[in-house]
């Protein structure tokens, strides 16, 4: 475990997102969103098995041997913690770590926009949390519990698979409950969680139709609900909690979600011009407009009505994109790239602003 030690900290230490391991092959660190092989002994398969029977959990090891993949949290003391997947491939054991910073950056320090904040200080309703793999949603996640926390008596139970912020109790009060350790499941999970006087609940992520419904039905009775969800888009993000559902049953689903939806935030990674890292965030608000168009499955009209919805406090890819670099924190190229419409982003940069009915705003 030395030489597995010695990498996790060579990671922590350049800089590294991420740390791939297999049979065979180089020690690979991700940096800066780039991967890179760093000189280190190959993985022989017996030294795999040896590094998965020391770091799995002792109660995840049963339905390793059956499933032959498992999630948890890896920590190691002085050098920090991992939310560790290990795998098998081609018959050998294989493992990707990514390292989980224990500070909780602030809003300022993530450059997110003020409005994200104002949404993090709702009393009730569900905020989702959008975007890929990698694109920021646990870190800003962390930052909105961490904002509540540090400013509000409130009492927050958190559901993770696994465990990848250590909130400590501040202003609030905090029990961080992980899956298959502290709970079997998210819909068990939740359930309990409804009987334990909380004041805000945040879900790691969304996965099927029974936690979504658990969370309509804790946000109806005046809770406020935190998750994730993979998609793209605001749009798309109400299509896929949809998709969770029968589809007699979806209309009444529309209903209950367009009463407690309270905003999605959509994000994207854009590198900036000093080598870092920033997310663009599309900010769709459950406001009487937005609600109107959920109830009455008009969701192909969501993108126009976050468009137009400056005013409110939306915004969609391409004004974000847009402000980051009239700030000069990120490229034109840059934002091209990661722009919703590039063609309207690039006759912005030309001082012309259409709305979605080609109308001049301005």
């Amino acid at each position: 475990m030395e030489l597995f030690h010695k990498i996790l900290k060579a990671a922590v230490d350049a800089g590294a997102s991420d740390i791939h391991i297999k049979v065979g092959t180089p020690v690979v660190f991700r940096i800066s969103r780039q991967l890179t092989a760093i000189e280190a002994p190959y993985p022989t398969n017996e030294w795999m098995e040896e590094v998965a029977n020391l770091i799995i959990p002792k109660h995840l090891k049963a339905a390793f041997d059956t499933d032959r993949e498992t999630d948890f949290s890896y920590k190691v003391d002085g050098i920090g913690r991992f939310r560790t997947n290990v795998f098998q491939q081609r018959g050998e054991l294989a493992l990707v770590m990514r390292y989980v910073k224990h500070l909780v950056p602030d809003f300022h320090a993530l450059g997110l926009p003020d409005v994200i904040k104002q949404i993090a200080e709702s009393a009730r309703g569900i905020v989702l949390l959008a975007g890929t793999t990698g694109s920021g949603k646990s870190t800003t996640l962390g930052a909105m519990i961490e904002h509540v926390n540090g400013n509000f008596r409130k009492h927050i139970v958190t559901l993770e698979d696994p465990i990848e912020y250590m909130f400590e109790d501040n202003q609030s009060r905090i029990e961080q409950r992980e899956i298959g350790l502290d709970t079997q499941s998210f819909a068990r999970g939740l359930k309990s969680a409804l009987r334990q006087d909380p004041d805000l609940i945040m879900i790691g992520e969304m996965r099927d139709p029974i936690t979504m419904a658990a969370s309509m039905s804790a946000a109806d009775t005046g809770n406020l609900v935190f998750s994730t969800v993979h998609t793209t888009n605001s749009s798309q993000s109400i299509t896929r909690i949809l998709d969770f559902f029968r589809a007699d049953e979806r209309d009444q689903v529309r209903r209950q979600l367009a009463s407690t939806l309270k905003a999605v935030i959509c994000q994207r990674m854009c590198k900036t011009v000093d080598g870092g890292m920033t997310p663009a965030c599309e900010i769709m608000l459950n406001t009487p407009v937005v609600r109107k168009m959920i109830e009455e499955n008009r969701i192909e009209k969501l993108p126009a009505a976050i468009e137009t919805g400056f005013d409110d406090g939306m915004q969609d890819f391409n004004r974000a994109v847009f402000n980051l670099v009239q700030e000069g924190r990120i490229t034109k190229e840059e934002a091209m790239q990661k722009a919703g419409n590039p063609q309207a982003l690039e006759m912005n940069f030309k001082g012309i602003f259409l709305s979605s009915g080609s109308r001049i705003l301005g």
